[in-house]
């Protein structure tokens, strides 16, 4: 048995990067870029008004007070857009709508709400500062400057930011072939009558919703009895032309758990096998030439966690994700915890803040394997050292965010 920072970084070790492709920006959401990405022209373009206003020379406006208002003459208009070029004289102003170029001559632009206009002749009441409403040419990214580092996960800002540049198709490395293989012969599909001594298959349902959460389209699912018959069919089937195998059931120490064995059988390299965790101390790792393969555990929370623990990162590093460690941060516990030394575990837990705004984090009711009800109303999971067997109410933790969409 391993410790998991142990298993984490095994599992990390044998991740390679999958291949590059090139896709339309539209279509590129969850992807991770393979490329960093330079500014193609200064942003902004050219100096802009950031609102509704008038365009102005600042030193006409120096004497500009309540009791002693400056009268300029208006002009003309600029909107957004306008190809017009026209240049600003002294004493006179140019009405200017947000994002229209700054004419030339012009160095300040005053709201709108700030003046009077009579016909053409607009009122203003204060001075008015060089640079005052502008947004400026480069004052965010120069000319050739990297605006999106390769590893970045294509969020819809990082489309928008992809978009203003002027890029139509964007180089990203693919997402993984993943298939799933839930074993037991006690499972039944959600919806039927259940038999006597049977329960629903919650584990496809879950897992193929957790990889689609973390951007991965299709998945593959096979649902088996417990017979090594059966569960070799199965893996024969996706070993040869998947990226990543996840299975759930049949890696524990009991009479119908054959899932390491016909493994050993497929001449999977078996990397190892439980780690010092609660929950999913019996979770299996191999790989075979490039294909990953995890043997989750079959009770619903351990396979949950061990998804999302381990899993969810490796996909994430296949796909060129420069950094997947969950956002972790202190908080105070509000009741007592106790377990046995040995294993570190992650509670299920729910985070808050009380009235003095300090973040604080009480466990979630139902902490066993089996018990999904705890993990559904989860929000963070709260580290339980190895060794340590008491954490007393008020003492700080260590809380990692659980955050089941990669977006």
């Amino acid at each position: 048995m391993i410790d998991f920072e142990e298993a984490q970084e095994l599992v990390f070790c044998n991740c390679r990067k999958l291949s590059v492709t090139q896709i339309p920006v539209s279509k590129s959401l969850g992807y991770v870029l393979a490329e960093s990405i330079r500014a193609s022209t200064p942003l902004p373009r050219f100096d802009a008004s950031a609102v509704d206003g008038f365009a102005v020379r600042s030193s006409d406006l120096v004497e500009s007070s309540h009791s002693n208002e400056t009268c300029l003459r208006l002009t003309g208009t600029l909107a957004a857009g306008d190809k017009r070029i026209l240049k600003l004289n002294k004493g006179t102003t140019i009405r200017i709508l947000t994002g229209a170029q700054i004419p030339a001559g012009a160095d300040a632009v005053v709201m709108q709400e700030q003046v009077r206009i009579r016909k053409d002749i607009v009122s203003f009441s204060t001075p008015a500062n060089a640079g005052d409403n502008i947004r400026f040419a480069g004052e965010e990214f120069k000319k050739g400057e990297i605006v999106l580092e390769s590893g970045t996960l294509i969020t819809p800002p990082v489309v928008a930011m992809l978009a203003i540049i002027g890029r139509q198709r964007v180089r990203v490395r693919r997402k993984p072939r993943v298939a799933l293989i839930v074993t037991g012969n006690e499972l039944q599909p959600p919806g039927t009558r259940l038999r006597r001594g049977k329960i629903y298959d919650s584990n496809t349902p879950a897992l193929v919703a957790a990889l689609q959460a973390t951007g991965i389209d299709s998945v593959r699912t096979f649902r088996t009895h417990d017979t090594p018959r059966q569960i070799e069919q199965a893996f024969r089937k996706v070993l040869t032309d998947s990226d990543v195998v996840l299975s759930s059931g049949g890696v524990s120490v009991g009479s119908s758990d054959f899932v390491k064995d016909v493994l050993a059988e497929l001449n999977v390299k078996s990397v190892f096998w439980r780690i010092a965790i609660k929950p999913g101390k019996p979770i299996y790792f191999g790989t075979k030439k490039k294909v990953l393969i995890f043997g989750l555990p079959g009770n619903p929370v351990a396979a949950q966690l061990g998804f999302q623990l381990l899993i969810k990162p490796a996909i994430l590093r296949m796909m060129g994700m420069s950094s997947v460690a969950p956002l972790t941060l202190p908080a105070i516990l509000t009741h007592d915890l106790r377990k046995k030394a040995g294993r570190m575990e992650f509670v299920r837990g729910i985070l808050s803040t009380d009235d003095a705004g300090q973040i604080t984090v009480r466990p979630a009711r139902g902490q066993d394997s089996h018990m999904v009800g705890g993990l559904a109303k989860a929000n963070c999971l709260i580290h339980f050292p190895k060794d340590q067997e008491r954490i007393s109410a008020g003492s700080k933790v260590r809380i990692s965010l659980l955050n089941w969409g990669v977006l």
